[in-house]
């Protein structure tokens, strides 16, 4: 089941930013998830008990506003209320009902989308008093809450728990798929569409359209020489010349809700423009996403002096994208069409790479040898012993390293081991996952020949000795 999305919908400062913050219990502004990607964010993934979804923080919302930043803002909240899947719509407990609120209601009433009622800053009795009047909304609940001070956010989120789908968890390892799953992504105006439609326009390629499993998006069905494949649908993305640019950071949405249902991401980026910062947004969200990745550059046949040119790229990939560094980089042409089917064939080396499973012994070789090579570094003077490690998982490739000290493994050496990893086995265009982990003690004193001691065990043996001395 895909995650559902819930967006906070209002006015401009009823304290959306302060609610979203309260939810995923931490400021979040900026936030450095992926090494080397910095990037602001107005989503996350949060949860609450069993239930995950993802929240997004919207632009005050302003029906009738004519100033160019609120007429921005409210295609801003447009375009969340027409992805998210639940809506929470915060109101100012201090202000009391508005005429843009009533406004706000109905234009939620009209999406059809489930919509809880919460009532923010009610600090005291005298803001109390003004809730009866937002029953004029015609809601049968309200949620008075302090999203500053943590009032009244259990009862908000027990109700949002009611509403959020049962999710049903997929197992650590799919078996192996035999028809790969393709997600097409990148920001506007980068030839998504074009791209799309050259793929399409062979007849030997299309065998039909299946229902997608979201609402309102199709994956479709390819046959490409004999080989099968899934494209799934991200035609959402909006067009800038469609929208405001302000707009563009609503495509991160669309695009996590496409990776969800894909083994494979191809990156879209427009090669004559090169790479921006959004192009390495939306690359950090295939990384995370732990999905197979392939870098594509479109609009090739616009780039003057292509050997020049793709040395240049290279090099900028490799800069923007150092987190990708594993990811193989194609230079396409959606107009002409030029090397637009090699992607097949990268895609299926990258889902072989994704589903590659190595032997224990052969990862254990590897890892004495690379400790010798590179002593660990010392944690709080001690020194980090690791024992063994695992294949845990593959989709990504992931792997367990058993230590005495997990705390103490610093994210360098990670990375050393990841690129020790790549070196001897390959894993190009996948991302790996390397996590650390304790020795079970069990394990640990089977192998230095004690075994742990209890107040009982004493006990017992001590009446035994008694009883034979008697």
């Amino acid at each position: 089941m895909q995650t559902p999305v819930v967006a906070i919908v209002g006015r401009p400062n009823v304290g959306k930013s302060t609610l979203f913050n309260r939810i995923i219990g931490k400021q979040l502004a900026i936030v450095e998830d992926v090494p080397g990607v910095t990037r602001d964010r107005n989503y996350a993934k949060a949860a609450w008990e069993e239930k995950r979804f993802l929240l997004v923080d919207t632009g005050g919302f302003e029906p009738d506003g004519e100033d160019p930043m609120f007429i921005k803002m409210r295609e801003q909240t447009t375009l969340a209320i027409e992805e998210a899947d639940f809506i929470i719509f915060l109101l100012d407990g201090q202000e009391g009902l508005l005429p843009a609120d009533i406004e706000v209601s109905h234009r939620l009433r009209a999406s059809g989308k489930p919509v809880l009622y919460a009532v923010n800053k009610v600090d005291g009795a005298r803001h109390e008093a003004l809730l009866p009047d937002f029953y004029r909304l015609g809601v049968d609940a309200l949620f008075p809450l302090s999203a500053q001070h943590g009032q009244g956010i259990f009862e908000l989120m027990e109700a949002l728990r009611g509403i959020l789908p049962e999710r049903v968890e997929e197992p650590l390892q799919e078996p192996a798929a035999s028809v790969p799953r393709i997600a097409i992504i990148g920001r506007p105006n980068v030839g998504k569409s074009s791209f799309i439609n050259s793929l399409m326009g062979e007849g030997r390629m299309i065998v039909s359209d299946v229902p997608g499993t979201t609402r309102d998006a199709v994956d479709s069905a390819y046959r490409y020489y004999g080989r099968e494949y899934v494209l799934v649908d991200t035609a959402g993305i909006r067009s800038r010349g469609k929208i405001s640019r302000g707009i563009e950071k609503y495509s991160v949405v669309r695009a996590l809700k496409s990776l969800e249902r894909a083994d494979v991401a191809l990156v879209l980026i427009d090669a004559a423009e090169g790479i921006t910062e959004q192009d390495e947004r939306i690359a950090g969200l295939a990384h995370e996403a732990g999905k197979g990745i392939i870098v594509v550059l479109n609009k090739w046949d616009l780039v003057p002096d292509k050997e020049t040119a793709f040395k240049e790229h290279m090099e900028l990939a490799r800069q923007r994208l150092k987190f990708l560094d594993y990811a193989p980089v194609l230079t396409v042409s959606a107009l002409t069409r030029q090397r637009v089917t090699k992607v097949f064939e990268e895609v299926d080396k990258v889902v072989a790479e994704c589903d590659k499973r190595i032997p224990t012994a052969e990862l254990n070789k590897l890892l004495e040898k690379l400790v010798a090579a590179h002593e660990p570094p010392l944690y709080r003077s001690r020194r980090v012993k690791y024992f063994f490690t695992t294949q845990a998982a593959t989709k990504p490739p992931t792997f367990i390293v058993f230590v005495n000290y997990p705390e103490g493994v610093h994210f360098s050496y990670i990375r050393y081991l990841e690129n020790g990893l790549r070196k001897a086995f390959g894993f190009q265009g996948t991302p790996l996952r390397i996590f650390a982990k304790s020795r079970r003690p069990e394990r640990a004193q089977a192998k230095s020949g004690t075994r742990p001691k209890t107040r009982g065990v004493k006990r017992k043996k001590k009446e035994q000795s008694s009883t034979r001395k008697q």
